[in-house]
């Protein structure tokens, strides 16, 4: 129990300081976020924990797979000045195609 409470305070303390941040250097937060911290951690922790490589090289093949696929989410940013959206319509989009991107990430997983 502590060492999942530490993980939580951890995966939290990025997130705050992240968001912090974007407030004082929005390019910095952005590369900071774009960084595979949490992909990182979550890897060492979940090998610490179950101590077994093959289950820790699949979840790592997932995340390989998973990381352009979320990409999909900042598209209607990217494209929102074109098309004059709000946030919550670019918002809304973006959670939409990550649903989509569920899909082809598991399908192309399957193949793992």
């Amino acid at each position: 129990m502590i060492f999942f409470t530490l993980k939580i305070i951890l995966a939290a303390i990025i997130i705050a300081f992240a968001s912090w941040l974007s407030g004082q250097s929005p390019k910095l937060a952005g590369f900071i976020v774009a960084l595979p911290l949490v992909s990182l951690i979550a890897i060492a922790f979940s090998y610490y924990e179950h101590n077994d490589i093959e289950k820790t090289i699949l979840f790592t093949k997932s995340i390989i797979v998973a990381v352009p696929v979320s990409y999909l989410f900042f598209l209607p940013f990217f494209f929102a000045k074109s098309f004059n959206m709000n946030f919550f319509l670019i918002y809304g989009t973006g959670l939409g195609f990550i649903v989509v991107g569920f899909f082809i990430h598991k399908y192309i997983t399957n193949f793992l």
